[in-house]
């Protein structure tokens, strides 16, 4: 076997590992090698391999050699907490480079203000040889040469001697590392078996991986929170297996990029705290919308710990009771707070008492109790359990009941103590409120009035927090990442919840111009409010319909106060969730009929059931599915039980006038599904005596329904576009993963070139086209639907009073020549970045190629 020269696979300054800021890497814990101080921005191949290694966070790659040695390149210290935000991975799993082929490009800059350090250790793992050269301690350009490798004879095996006799032990262990299995745990697990008489791996999902191999442990793609099972055998098994699960079990030690979890209660003030270096001022941080505006404040960092728990109980009966007097106590507090609750703090309210009572919740509880362990850790366990597994559906909806089960196992445990729900800050005027996480529980304690905005490192922008904080008008951004948590207590800030940016230390010219945007915004909003009762119009006269979307009889009362023109989506679901057995007929037939008399004879557009295996009700059983999101959902659920449908129908057929409703399909895929409701529409209507036709649409919302929208406008009467869903599914990306929603954008090229084809189906038919995802609520959307074809736009009921404003500036021609821009973009930020924000979104004047 040949000597292997590995050349530098960055330019910089090639120092040795000791220097690296890390004991890991600096006590060569992972492999030896050198690291290299970078000077530019994409990272590439050292030697030919194949890539065996490539997190999702995208902050490393390992490389696989011919000789069968393993190159492990980690771009910065610290760096696995941004979540993959910076980084841009240029090959795939799998791949086999070549010399000098680029693997990753990063951004450098945003490493140089986020992580621990740069320091880019390049590491040689596994392979029987010895590191013969290394060249550092000076400058490196690509491809010089930095280390040469020589291939020495094998080791003797000592796996049989350390396997010795004594079968095989198990264990399964819950692994507490916020980040999961990346390279800093991966090495401690080597290093805690290091000696150990015993052969040892990891098993999870089918796969395993050899313990004393760090690179195979970290291919395993554990997430925090997910279950592992070590198998040990030989001698020193047992001992083996108390020293991983003591590393997998530990809480990471708190950096900037690794704070703790959502499932905590706010620190007392007397809690020690992380002294934290400033921001440059003037950093800009880019999150994700949750609910649209604008504010200036200053910082009320809101810091978190960890519940302490006893795990041993005093006896069954003793813990069950204790168990019992926290719920009451709780359902208490729900109940009260319930009264006077208006939408949609009272949803949430009904959702956490039905939570509260749920059977599988206190089954769990209560045989974990059995078991000997103690009320709150009971209850803990139980929590946690559903948790995981609702996040395991990765669905953005099953994520939102995930918060709100972590929001009551706080509120029972605290109860359990015997304390009061510890006091969320005492807010400061004008304060913007950083935090980790935010319960919906939390949110609801603070001082309204003296709250400007909310930033989260964590949530997602469907979350009850991110919706609370819209109905109250309240600015918010989420997923801004880890570095938002290094914000220091009372610093100035600008928070723009329109174009997803959070400006740290602003500096007072960039505050007065900011106040000066807050009058302008003021002013506007008074004579959009005023306008919006007006129907919709462009420049050039072109009638554009604005309607809402609505889930309960308070949207309808918004929306029509906002000068909604209809609704173009209502979901039923509000009606079906939270109970124990679904709505009759004459229940959902009335609740239609409230909504349509509250729209005034406006149109009513009545979405069928939308629910699934990813959306599963306690009286609506459901196969087990290991994709519930491909599954059975949406009108696939339906025509699986036509006795709901069936229902849901003649409710709908019912409603007076007849000409005010008309039904739309959620999730149609073949034109098959469509004539079979369509077949059980004529027949409810003749048990209802309807004789007037109902005007059916179908949801476009799978690139498959997209494809075939020319054979779907043969027979559907409107198309009605879901952005959201349309954008999962064609970027392969789930809008509830904490790490891809900032990239997760429905102005990508590839959606928009499914809406033109759905759009383009439509007219050749005579069809009318609507979007009802949240694209339609995003003002830098509007000119391209429109360009595209789309004539109804169905929003959030807050947005509609913009969104007229900004048609009412636009001529039909601007916007088809924006469609055509955008059409031939690379990239959903290449889209935004033709021409500056509308003017309805940014209270500036409108530009002339608007």
């Amino acid at each position: 076997m040949s000597a292997l020269v590995l050349v530098s696979p960055l330019a910089g300054w090639s120092t040795p590992l000791e220097e690296v800021p890390d004991p890991v890497f600096a006590g060569r814990m992972l492999g030896d090698g050198v690291a290299i101080d970078p000077l530019g921005s994409t990272l590439y191949a050292p030697c030919e391999g194949e890539v065996v290694l490539l997190p999702e966070t995208r902050h490393a790659i390992t490389l696989r050699t011919a000789q069968g040695l393993e190159v492990l390149m980690h771009l910065g210290i610290d760096t696995v907490g941004l979540g993959g935000e910076g980084f841009e991975a240029l090959v795939a799993l799998g791949q086999p480079v070549r010399t000098g082929d680029a693997l990753i490009r990063f951004d450098l800059d945003l490493l140089a203000r986020r992580a621990r350090s740069v320091l880019t250790p390049i590491l040689l793992v596994g392979g029987e040889g010895t590191l013969a050269r290394r060249v550092q301690s000076c400058a490196v350009t690509v491809g010089d040469v930095l280390m040469e490798w020589t291939p020495g004879s094998a080791a003797a095996d000592g796996a049989a001697a350390r396997a010795g006799a004594g079968g095989t032990r198990g264990r399964t262990v819950r692994v507490a590392l916020e980040h999961g299995i990346h390279a800093r745990p991966a090495a401690q697990v080597v290093a805690a078996i290091k000696g150990l008489g015993a052969e040892v791996s990891l098993h999870v999902g089918g796969r395993q991986a050899d313990a004393r191999s760090a690179v195979a442990l970290m291919t395993l793609g554990v997430r925090g929170g997910g279950q592992v099972e070590i198998r040990a055998a030989g001698p020193d098994a047992a001992a083996a297996l108390d020293a991983v699960e003591a590393v997998l079990s530990a809480a990471e030690p708190a950096t900037v990029s690794s704070m703790p979890s959502s499932a905590s209660a706010t620190a007392p003030a007397s809690s020690p705290r992380v002294q934290l270096e400033p921001l440059r001022p003037g950093t800009v941080l880019r999150g994700v919308v949750a609910s649209r505006g604008f504010a200036i404040g200053r910082a009320a960092v809101l810091r978190v710990r960890e519940i302490a728990l006893e795990e041993a109980g005093a006896g069954f009966e003793h813990e069950a009771r204790e168990l019992d007097r926290a719920q009451v106590l709780v359902r208490a507090a729900l109940e009260q707070a319930r009264i006077g609750a208006v939408e949609p703090a009272a949803e949430v309210i009904e959702a956490h008492l039905a939570l509260l009572a749920d059977p599988h919740l206190q089954s769990r509880a209560l045989h974990c109790i059995g078991q000997g362990k103690s009320a709150g850790y009971a209850w803990r366990a139980a929590i946690r359990e559903s948790v995981q597994a609702l996040r395991a559906l990765d669905d953005a909806r099953m994520a939102e009941r995930a918060d709100d089960l972590t929001d009551l196992e706080r509120q029972v445990l605290i109860a359990l103590a015997g304390e009061q729900a510890p006091s969320v800050p005492a807010l400061p005027s004008g304060a913007i409120l950083i935090a980790q996480e935010l319960l919906p529980s939390q949110l609801v304690g603070l001082d309204a009035e003296r709250l400007a905005g909310i930033c989260l490192a964590a949530g997602g922008a469907t979350s009850h927090v991110s919706i609370l904080a819209a109905a109250a008008g309240i600015p918010a951004l989420v997923a801004l990442g880890p570095t938002v948590i290094e914000i220091v207590e009372d610093t100035a800030l600008i928070l723009d919840a329109e174009a997803g940016e959070l400006c740290v230390d602003p500096g007072e010219r960039r505050v007065e111009a900011a106040r000066a945007r807050m009058t302008r915004n003021a002013e506007r909003r008074a004579r959009e409010r005023q306008a919006a009762q007006r129907e919709c119009r462009m420049a050039d006269g072109t009638r554009i319909d604005v309607l809402a979307n609505l889930g309960s009889m308070a949207d309808a009362e918004a929306a029509m106060r906002n000068g909604a023109e209809g609704c173009g989506l209502l979901r039923t679901e509000f009606l079906f969730l939270e109970r124990r057995q679904a709505p009759s007929e004459a229940e959902q037939r009335d609740e239609y009929q409230r909504i349509a008399r509250a729209l005034a004879g406006k149109p009513l557009t009545i979405r069928t059931l939308d629910i699934g295996g990813d959306k599963p009700i306690d009286y609506l059983p459901l196969p087990e599915e290991e994709n519930p999101a491909l599954g059975l959902r949406g009108v696939r659920t339906s025509l699986w039980r036509v006795d709901l449908l069936d229902e849901q129908l003649r409710a709908v057929l019912a409603v007076e006038p007849v000409e005010q409703c008309r039904i739309l399909l959620p999730m149609i895929t073949d034109v098959v599904e469509l004539r079979a409701v369509r077949a059980r529409i004529v027949e409810a209507s003749r048990q209802v005596g309807r004789a007037a036709p109902i005007e059916l649409g179908v949801m476009i919302e799978t690139p498959a329904s997209a494809l075939i929208a020319d054979v779907l406008a043969r027979e559907a009467d409107f198309f009605s576009i879901g952005t959201n869903d349309l954008t999962q599914y064609t970027l392969a990306m789930d809008r509830g993963h904490p790490q891809l929603a900032a990239r997760l954008d429905a102005l990508h090229p590839a959606v928009l070139r499914l809406i033109a084809r759905t759009a383009e189906a439509a007219h050749g038919r005579g069809r009318r086209v609507a979007v009802c995802g949240g694209l339609a609520s995003d003002p830098a959307a509007a000119p391209i639907l429109i360009g595209l074809g789309v004539r109804e736009l169905s929003c959030v009921p807050a947005a509609i009073p913009g969104v007229k404003a900004l048609i009412g500036e636009l001529t039909l021609e601007q916007c088809k020549r924006r469609a055509r821009e955008a059409l031939e973009q690379e990239s959903a930020d290449a889209v935004r970045a033709l021409s500056p924000a509308p003017a309805a979104a940014t209270g500036e004047p409108a530009s002339a190629g608007a």
